[in-house]
């Protein structure tokens, strides 16, 4: 990937969710050169909540996109230059590392990967339409708000399970849909999901389509399909959580970069740092248990600090 005309920066960020502005805003106050890509969904996947009521500093709900908004405000106060571009390709082979954009090359002294990571989607009617109106896939983040309700929650891996678990606290009841006649789920999960007496079972099931009003806008209800028998049935309930697992947004680095099996890019521990002296990962594309928005800040303002440091070393900047 030779490229003669690129940008150049003491620091590229990649990424524009809570890591990736957390980490422009604590290396642009440390007087480091900034260029933050903004990436194919700008503000992450936290835009994809409605509402957000467990942030810090926030005594009522505020909206995920407002959240966002504003850290990009903070971002471009101090000193970062954001641009709207995507990175298709990098080179972490020599220093000043280089990234293709769709728009522009760009070259940096070190760059801070925070590109995240998707929830799979289940792909049927309804389900986008009502993301954030009772379809999500977070139960941590938005249980909260079905309290005293019914909710479904799809899938049998360890975070179906354990997203039927917090939400047992929360629902009046928890209905777990899964296509196949068991849980892969841990033995120990399972065992506390099925003493929970408000959790039901529902087997060899998928679930077809999700139903809902528009006045105001929230799911009622869920058609579900045995996929052994043919049998269709509605279910009705006011939320639905997708647990069918997570993409981290990995792909365009996986060989160029150390990462796990799972695809997220591996860290040394308690840090940042990767394979690459001068490469660093934060938020949910190298964090795979704790999906939180205060998470991936943490680890955005730690990126940051290690840039600092590793600048400094290195470029006595």
């Amino acid at each position: 990937m030779t490229l003669h005309n690129s940008i150049e920066t003491d620091l590229l960020v990649i990424g524009s969710g809570p890591a990736g502005y957390t980490a422009a805003i604590y290396a642009s106050r440390s007087a480091i050169e900034v260029l933050l890509i903004s990436g194919n969904q700008p503000g992450g996947q936290l835009t994809l909540t409605e509402d957000i009521e467990n942030y810090p500093g926030f005594k009522d709900p505020i909206r995920s996109r407002e959240l966002m908004k504003d850290m990009r405000e903070q971002a471009a106060r101090y000193g970062t230059t954001i641009l709207d571009d995507i990175i298709e390709a990098v080179d972490f082979s020599a220093r000043p590392f280089l990234c293709k954009g769709k728009s522009s090359a760009y070259r940096a002294k070190s760059v801070i990967i925070a590109t995240g990571a998707s929830a799979n989607w289940l792909d049927i009617p309804g389900e986008m339409e009502f993301l954030g109106y009772g379809v999500s896939g977070c139960a941590v983040c938005d249980g909260f708000f079905f309290r005293g309700k019914d909710v479904i929650v799809v899938g049998g891996g360890n975070t179906a399970v354990e997203d039927a678990l917090f939400l047992s606290g929360h629902a009046k009841s928890v209905t777990l849909i899964h296509r196949r006649n068991s849980l892969r789920a841990e033995i120990a999960l399972q065992n506390r999901l099925f003493d929970k007496s408000n959790v039901k079972m529902v087997w060899d099931s998928v679930v077809l389509e999700i139903h809902g009003s528009h006045s105001p806008k929230k799911v009622t209800g869920a058609k579900i399909k045995n996929i052994k028998t043919g049998a269709e049935s509605s279910i009705e309930t006011s939320g639905v959580f997708i647990a069918i697992g997570r993409t981290p947004n990995s792909g365009i680095f996986n060989n160029h970069i150390e990462v796990t099996n799972s695809g997220y890019i591996a860290t040394k521990s308690c840090t940042c740092s990767t394979n690459i002296d001068g490469v660093f990962a934060a938020g949910d594309v190298m964090n795979e248990q704790f999906r939180q928005a205060v998470v991936a800040a943490g680890y955005g303002c730690i990126a940051a600090l290690q840039v600092k440091e590793f600048l400094g070393k290195v470029y006595d900047l």
